[in-house]
């Protein structure tokens, strides 16, 4: 059952959070094992507590290098755990933590306890840690987990300057169109039509367009959100859909190759670090088809499991997906033959770490002048309509 309390610490501070636990004593004992006392508690479902994270990345990253810390200065894992408990500030990740502390005394491996958490640790983490602890080189798997989430959230950095800026800038464009549409050209449209000549067709094109958008606004709107309304129902229901979908988002002008380049990146990193770590090919690949996020690419990835599992080498099954470049599969091919496949992978995943960072730039600086270009035709249609009609019957009372 899943507890709302409200406890105190050993310093008299209040502190609140939600915990699972069987009935309301289990719940005091447990509080006491993270040094708080129950004041109340109060049930909120049955249900466990495992449905989000609700843990920022920036405190795992954190969670990870302490954690690697202590281990690497020869504290036992409980031990270590325990203390973070303790020190924790974010209540979730604490009571998550509490929850390891609990299982690891019940006799579960840390990866075991990490497992009941699959909405903040994922398969690719747990693979990790249990490789570290079956190598004994915990430490040295938690800091290249660390390496890993501070790269992971570089890559969701480029994605973001990649697409919010565009999205900003369109949505001042459609703001200001609508703007002049609904409230400039009407106050306009009687003094043009009132001067008695014939209208270009652009000129009437612009006032039939800013006619529908006064008169008829509910029509692109309840349009546009029962379109998107659709489209969710459609993504959340229909894996064809959301396999075209993922395909579209490929596709896409200037965005699409980018984006590709990203999920390959989150890949080659993430396929490297689960093989540097002595986890097996094919164990590794099938274990990063669940974070590449993208139907087509995933696909792509099982097709080359395939081809591994029925004895064919890395370097041509990557080339058969036709996702990876030349330089790409050379890399693998070399690696493969000189016995140095980890370092190859590594090359990867450096590759396409630079060629992500380029590509983001390049689209950048493409992607401003563009929107720049689209905004003046927009506003050059507009003046061009509207004072193009008065320019002409200015240029006859002249002669």
């Amino acid at each position: 059952m899943l507890y709302h309390y409200s406890a105190v610490d050993p310093d008299g501070r209040r502190v609140q959070g939600r915990m699972e636990a069987m009935n309301p004593v289990d719940l005091e004992m447990r509080l006491k094992h993270m040094g708080l006392d129950l004041v109340r508690g109060k049930p909120l479902s049955q249900r466990p507590l495992l449905g989000g994270s609700g843990v920022p990345r920036q405190e795992l990253i954190n969670f990870c290098f302490q954690l690697q810390q202590l281990t690497r200065a020869g504290v036992p894992l409980l031990e270590a755990l325990t203390d973070l408990r303790d020190s924790l500030e974010h209540p979730r990740l604490r009571e998550i933590t509490a929850n390891l502390v609990e299982n690891i005394e019940g006799g579960q491996t840390l990866s075991q306890a990490m497992a009941a958490h699959p909405a903040l640790f994922n398969r690719v983490f747990i693979s990790l840690i249990r490789a570290g602890e079956t190598s004994g080189d915990l430490p040295t798997v938690l800091d290249k987990l660390t390496s890993s989430l501070k790269w992971e959230d570089e890559l969701i950095s480029h994605t973001q300057r990649l697409l919010i800026y565009p999205a900003f800038v369109g949505t001042i464009v459609l703001a200001a169109t609508v703007f002049l549409m609904v409230y400039m050209v009407p106050q306009l449209k009687m003094f043009v039509k009132n001067m008695g000549h014939a209208l270009p067709a652009h000129t009437q094109a612009l006032f039939f367009i800013s006619d529908l958008l006064v008169n008829y606004w509910y029509i692109p709107v309840l349009g546009t959100l029962g379109s998107i309304g659709i489209l969710v129902f459609l993504l959340r229901t229909n894996p064809l859909a959301r396999r075209r979908c993922d395909g579209l988002k490929l596709r896409l002008p200037l965005v699409g190759d980018i984006l590709k380049k990203i999920i390959l990146s989150r890949f080659a990193g993430t396929f490297a670090m689960l093989y540097a770590a002595g986890i097996p090919v094919l164990e590794s690949l099938r274990t990063t088809q669940d974070v590449v996020g993208n139907r087509i690419v995933r696909r792509a990835l099982e097709e080359a499991e395939q081809a591994i599992r029925e004895g064919r080498n890395m370097a041509a099954a990557f080339q058969d997906t036709g996702l990876f470049p030349p330089l790409v599969v050379r890399m693998v091919r070399v690696g493969e033959s000189t016995g140095a496949l980890d370092t190859a992978l590594l090359n990867v995943s450096y590759f396409y770490n630079r060629d992500v960072q380029e590509s983001v730039g390049r689209a950048q600086a493409m992607i401003e002048p563009l929107l720049t270009l689209v905004l003046g035709a927009l506003l050059g249609w507009i003046m061009l309509s509207v004072i193009g009609p008065i320019y002409d019957v200015i240029s006859q009372l002249k002669v």
